[in-house]
């Protein structure tokens, strides 16, 4: 057999399908991972596949049916299990709509965001998701003016002109902070997200809202900036402690992340949680009840974002002129072990 590079670029999907006894739609079905494909079946085509040495064209699938059957998929980073989360409701809905997806990182760069999202959209992609994307206003009109469908997960966009699918994250923050003050705390520090992402804006606005239905007067002193960082977490919850006096009793912070990092800072502090101090988070990622003490957070239903992101993704390439859509999932409360009841320091 010739197995030169020439020879194997030039073989077509319809040769695998002539050499494998198939129809070229079962062909592109088991490429594209479709399920439901005997098993027999798609190992001879994947051994065919292997032996004429086929590799699949993109750009080709495109130019011929108009679609190109991928989604682009743009994330901050791959550091954490937020993204992780949101990413496996993606991947799991796009393999059931028979889609492949492509990966980007932007590394919280906004610049790098919109080349990012300017080459997707004339590249080899039918739509765009965007996970917490910085300062969107720069390139979603870009976007909008090639009629090249998006969707944004955990950010909005203020024009009203995006589609869009974030949690409930005003009232997700009101019910932790007012869970605390149930507690009997009222010094409730408050560690802040990233200030240019909405769901971060959102969470101090409900934290605030929560501090004066309470009867809780705010202190600017105890809300500090973080970046949804576990290091910054750690780091500004040391200065926190070392610094406010007399200190706060329970630390809210802006994500999981965030709230790993004061649980570090809390510890080497010589403090006890949550004997000392109470602390709770946002998100419920995965390492929220495996760590000690288990973390009390409030759960975004990151999953299930992903995946309605998707559907809303799938039907706006249907079509083009379809209204845009605002989804709102309820976050819920989630009670574990690090918060406690208020103790003074006499321990009454």
């Amino acid at each position: 057999m010739n197995t030169s590079p020439e020879k194997k670029h030039s073989v077509t999907l319809m040769d695998v399908a002539r050499a494998s006894g198939v129809s070229g739609a079962t062909v592109s079905r088991v490429l594209s991972g479709y399920e439901f494909v005997k098993e027999s079946t798609r190992r001879r085509v994947l051994e065919t596949v292997e032996q004429l040495g086929y590799v699949a064209n993109l750009q080709a699938r495109s130019l011929a049916g108009g679609r190109s059957q991928v989604i682009g998929l743009l994330v901050p980073n791959l550091g954490n299990s937020y993204v992780g989360t949101i990413s496996r409701g993606v991947d799991h809905e796009l393999i059931r709509a028979n889609y492949d997806l492509m990966l980007y990182t932007s590394h919280r760069h906004p610049g790098k965001e919109s080349f990012y999202a300017n080459a997707i959209a004339n590249g080899l992609t039918d739509g765009l998701l965007l996970i917490a994307p910085l300062v969107p206003a720069t390139y979603l009109e870009v976007l909008r003016e090639q009629n090249f469908p998006y969707v944004l997960i955990d950010q909005t966009d203020t024009t009203e002109n995006s589609n869009v699918v974030e949690s409930t994250n005003w009232q997700g923050a009101y019910d932790a902070t007012c869970y605390l003050n149930q507690l009997g705390h009222t010094r409730i520090a408050f560690i802040t997200g990233a200030s240019i992402v909405r769901s971060a804006v959102d969470r101090l606005a409900g934290y605030k809202a929560a501090l004066t239905d309470c009867n809780i007067p705010f202190k600017e002193e105890l809300v500090v900036e973080g970046d949804y960082q576990q290091q910054t977490g750690y780091e500004v919850s040391k200065r926190l402690l070392q610094s406010v006096n007399p200190p706060p009793t329970a630390i809210f912070a802006c994500n999981d992340l965030s709230a790993f990092g004061a649980m570090e800072a809390v510890r080497e502090s010589g403090l006890r949680i949550p004997d000392d101090i109470s602390i709770i988070g946002f998100d419920d990622i995965p390492q929220a009840s495996l760590i000690y003490p288990k973390l009390t957070t409030v759960r975004q239903p990151l999953e299930q974002m992903g995946q309605v992101a998707v559907k809303i993704l799938l039907e706006c390439i249907e079509d083009l002129g379809r209204p845009t859509q605002h989804v709102s999932l309820k976050t819920e409360l989630v009670i574990r072990d690090s918060c406690g009841p208020y103790k003074s320091q006499n321990g009454k």
